[in-house]
């Protein structure tokens, strides 16, 4: 069950790393056919089945505008996420 939460752990590692490279690559990216375009393209095709839901709801609450705090909001559930997920597992494994 430790590789379990491990694995689960690094996953949300991941995801979270993704999504602030995709925020600080989106001030920088002008060309989408370089290599940084290219990394940008990818890490949106990752998470923006996460940052979209977090983007609506925003929406709904009239927060949009200039800046997409949608990253922000993502990263905050997916730290709740990732600790209930693990303290789950940690509970089944005991």
């Amino acid at each position: 069950m430790g590789v379990l939460i491990i694995a689960v752990n690094l996953f949300f590692e991941v995801l979270i790393y993704l999504i602030l490279g995709r925020a600080i690559l989106s001030w920088f990216v002008r060309n989408p056919y370089d290599m940084l375009g290219k990394l940008y393209s990818l890490a949106i095709q990752i998470t923006e089945p996460i940052i979209s839901p977090c983007r609506h709801i925003l929406a709904r609450f009239g927060m949009t505008g200039t800046i997409d705090f949608s990253p922000i909001l993502a990263l905050i559930g997916l730290s709740i996420l990732r600790r209930i997920i693990i303290y789950i597992l940690m509970t089944l494994s005991f």
